[in-house]
């Protein structure tokens, strides 16, 4: 390990994001396999915006291939790899901006974008393989995927926009940013039903079309119910910021904006 790689990892342990909320592969997978990433591509001088271009490569390989090749067991093992290694450089382009000194909002826009397309078209590629390659029993399995597309694409955007809303009410009021709460184990693996990287690693078992169909069925229902609850959670915490701020003086808590 050379002495440039082990000071970026060094580096990078000092500019992570909070990983409250995260749930579990993301947090303690994706985004250790992220910093590797992200110091081998700082050591190798390329740009955020560059890893996001490799992250792209590999993922939209592995959409691809589901969409075009009949389920095999060597296929879900591809599709898994293209997939994870996608994921993982999409934690690493941030990082890297981060390690650089601080990203750019058109990095941010790109990665965003390539994120919604990558949500969109994943689902869309695995309803094309149930219809082209697999024996449907019933034509409702047809409607998971379309489901799963409207589902992920809501609440990616609910995420975005949130999150968005926030910032922009403290930067016309002044209010700080509340501290970030301590991430809790826990609450990780209660939600990785949401976790994209648990899907990736689902199409692992694309190749056993009996027992992904359910499988990837069973992710579906957990994403469904978390956005379900989540979207209530959310309104609440958007509506807050309507509030009228409090007179100068004036005692009492704080609102606290949960990210």
């Amino acid at each position: 390990m050379s002495a440039s790689f082990r000071d970026a990892l060094v580096r990078l342990n000092s500019a992570q994001k909070t990983a409250k909320g995260a749930p579990a592969y993301s947090r303690f997978v994706n985004r250790r396999l992220g910093r590797l990433l992200a110091a081998a591509s700082y050591v190798a001088g390329l740009t955020p915006n560059q890893v996001t271009g490799i992250s792209a490569l590999f993922t939209f390989t592995g959409i691809a291939l589901i969409a075009l090749v009949d389920p095999a067991p060597w296929l879900g093992v591809a599709v898994c790899l293209a997939l994870v290694v996608g994921y993982a450089f999409d934690a690493a382009d941030g990082q890297l901006a981060r390690l650089r000194g601080g990203g750019s909002k058109s990095g941010e826009f790109l990665d965003h974008m390539v994120d919604s397309l990558k949500i969109s078209a994943l689902h869309g590629a695995v309803l094309v393989s149930f219809y082209r390659f697999f024996d449907v029993a019933h034509a409702g399995y047809l409607l998971v995927p379309l489901g799963f597309t409207v589902v992920a694409a809501v609440m990616f955007f609910g995420m975005i926009l949130k999150d968005l809303l926030a910032r922009a009410h403290r930067a016309a009021t002044g209010e700080a940013a509340p501290p970030a709460a301590a991430p809790s184990a826990l609450r990780s693996l209660l939600v990785i039903p949401t976790d994209y990287g648990l899907l990736c690693v689902a199409f692992l078992l694309l190749g056993a079309k009996a027992v992904f169909l359910p499988l990837y069925a069973l992710i579906f229902a957990g994403n469904l119910l978390f956005l379900m609850a989540a979207a209530v959670k959310w309104f609440r915490e958007v509506a807050a910021l309507d509030r009228p701020a409090a007179p100068a003086g004036a005692t009492g808590p704080e609102p606290r904006y949960q990210r």
